[in-house]
């Protein structure tokens, strides 16, 4: 369907692998004993009254009515255009609905969200539509038909989260418009339909886009104030104050877990697996996705329910106390798996973009733009996959020590960290070895 997700390998490393996986591990046994040793109160999420402001200039624009709408109908428009090769485009290999859906949207938000916050949004083309909708019937787009349920939170997202994974490692023919159009005309009809019923805030409870853009982005050094200025932060503050809400480790974990089976998918062993199966190959694929999200599901409530115990924590509060601190860890997995394909396939989508009805047009003036290395090496991606795996580990060590402190008591703070350490350590030897399987 795509390029391969990554072109380094093992032996493209300028260090050893076996060297790489124990520098792996004692960055995070360094970082848990000087956490332990020179952080001892939580500090992180505070009061962002005494951040730095952004430029003037900048902040004047940005709080203008004319913003949103810049971006609002920036949305619309990409939406529209995409449509054109979804709808009216013919269903070849040139066409670059599936480049622009699978590698240029999904895999784009990452970069966007780190760098500007939640975009999606004020992206949405959906929201954007249900605003109009609701300014031309005259009604507040914030109310629905229904109150949104108190214990709904995060479940739809995920829901919606798994149908987009399992569409993108697992469909049959999932790069055809036919596949794709299904499933966008399904998304929209539940996610307008849910807008009617429960208002606008339906979107940040179900829309897997809008949501993970906003996990993401919580990693942003930008954010708005509650006064709407915009300030400078320290990434990680934004991320500790993700609260403990309903589905919320259940998110957290499909992220990590479905870009864990992508990797291990294109392992050899795998591949001769499901070509010598019984059985089709998509109910091998679902049964190899929902298996290795279950395994990281089950390894993190485990470690979680061991240090609540050691930790002398609230039963049952850790699992979802801590699921913030997944986040970078399934950020770093997401960078180190997509970047080739996104610095490459996207070359390449962008060029196929100038002609979405197959004719020979060039409207954007990009088709003939041809796929450039950018100055990266075999061994410069295979080093840029393990350090970001590390940073990513190390920043969700950093997250869950924090939270541990407010958590535990302090005398059983650093213990009840200890079964998260062996997690985060189980989790880097796991996410490197399917990166380089191969």
């Amino acid at each position: 369907m795509l390029l391969a997700h990554g072109i380094g390998g093992r032996q493209d490393l300028p260090i050893p692998f076996s060297a790489a996986l124990t520098g792996a591990v004692l960055a995070l046994l360094v970082s848990f004993v000087a956490l332990g040793t020179l952080w001892k109160d939580a500090r992180l999420g505070g009061d962002l009254r005494a951040a730095r402001l952004l430029p003037a200039a900048v902040r004047r624009a940005v709080r203008s009515r004319a913003w949103p709408w810049v971006w609002r109908i920036a949305g619309l428009v990409a939406a529209a255009y995409f449509c054109v090769g979804l709808i009216f485009g013919p269903d070849v290999a040139d066409n670059p609905t599936a480049g622009a859906f699978y590698v240029l949207f999904w895999v784009g938000l990452v970069p966007l969200s780190l760098l500007f916050g939640p975009v999606w949004r004020g992206l949405s083309p959906l929201r954007t539509l249900h605003l109009l909708a609701c300014a031309a019937l005259r009604r507040d787009p914030a109310l629905g038909l229904r109150r949104t349920p108190p214990g709904l939170g995060y479940w739809p997202a995920c829901a919606g989260l798994f149908a987009f994974v399992w569409l993108e490692l697992v469909a049959p023919e999932r790069a055809t418009l036919p596949v794709i159009g299904i499933w966008l005309a399904i998304y929209v009809v539940i996610m307008l339909a849910g807008a009617v019923v429960f208002g606008a805030k339906w979107f940040g409870h179900a829309d897997p886009f809008e949501v993970y853009s906003d996990l993401v982005g919580r990693l942003a050094p930008v954010t708005r104030r509650a006064d709407g200025l915009l300030v400078w932060r320290n990434s990680l503050d934004g991320m500790a104050g993700l609260r403990p809400a309903p589905g919320l480790t259940v998110l957290v974990v499909l992220l990590l877990g479905s870009t864990m089976y992508d990797s291990a998918s294109n392992a050899p062993t795998w591949v001769r697996i499901v070509q010598d199966a019984p059985v089709p190959a998509p109910v091998m694929g679902t049964a190899g996705l929902v298996a290795v999200i279950g395994l990281v599901f089950a390894a993190y409530r485990a470690a979680t329910a061991l240090a609540g115990r050691w930790g002398a924590a609230e039963p049952g509060s850790t699992a979802g106390e801590l699921a913030h601190s997944i986040v970078p860890i399934a950020v770093g997995y997401v960078i180190a798996h997509y970047y080739t394909l996104f610095l490459l396939e996207g070359q390449r989508t962008v060029a196929l973009l100038s002609d979405p009805l197959n004719t020979g047009a060039n409207w954007l003036g990009t088709a003939g733009w041809t796929i450039k290395a950018l100055g990266t090496t075999p061994a410069g991606i295979a080093t840029l996959q393990v350090t970001v795996i590390v940073v990513g580990h190390v920043l969700g060590t950093v997250l869950a020590h924090d939270r541990a402190l407010a958590l535990f008591p302090r005398r059983t703070a650093v213990l009840g960290q200890i079964p998260l350490l062996v997690l985060m350590v189980i989790y880097t030897l796991v996410g490197l070895l399917l990166l380089f399987a191969a």
